[in-house]
């Protein structure tokens, strides 16, 4: 049997199916950066203010939007805009055609995959509020966002 992910696309999932792709993995919640020369991202290992790092769950999800100016609105993104997300996010997946990985939670069905299989960012990332200066994003990129 063909699971929703599998029949659907992201614009026909209801609002529980497309909750539940979120892997909890914290990667959206990274700060990036673009090169204005060559539209390249990096990807750096300082987080989001409001991203519980041990958790790897937004502390104020619903109100994110207006709390954090360019959070990520994922429902409102154009598919255009999906190559700021991770590589290995289920929504940019789903998008390309591509399958869920499986340690992804809806696959496993376990809800500490993502953990285990070290997809998280609790063991690298740090919070921008640990930052001097967010200027300095630079000294803190992790690798070239593919």
């Amino acid at each position: 049997m063909k699971k929703f992910w599998e029949t659907k696309s992201l614009d026909e999932m209801s609002d529980d199916e497309w909750e539940s792709l979120c892997d909890g993995c914290g990667q959206c919640c990274l700060h990036k950066i673009q090169d204005e020369d060559t539209d390249e991202i990096y990807i750096t290992r300082v987080a989001c203010k409001l991203l519980d790092i041990h958790a790897c769950h937004c502390t104020k999800y619903e109100k994110r939007i207006e709390l954090v100016e360019d959070c990520l609105d994922l429902r409102e993104m154009s598919a255009d805009e999906y190559q700021w997300l991770p590589v290995t996010c289920a929504y940019r997946l789903l998008h390309e055609g591509k399958p869920l990985f499986n340690w992804h939670p809806l696959i496993s069905k376990k809800a500490n995959s993502v953990k285990r299989a070290k997809m998280n960012v609790t063991h690298f990332a740090i919070s921008e509020t640990t930052i001097k200066d967010m200027d300095d994003l630079e000294d803190y990129i992790l690798k070239l966002q593919s």
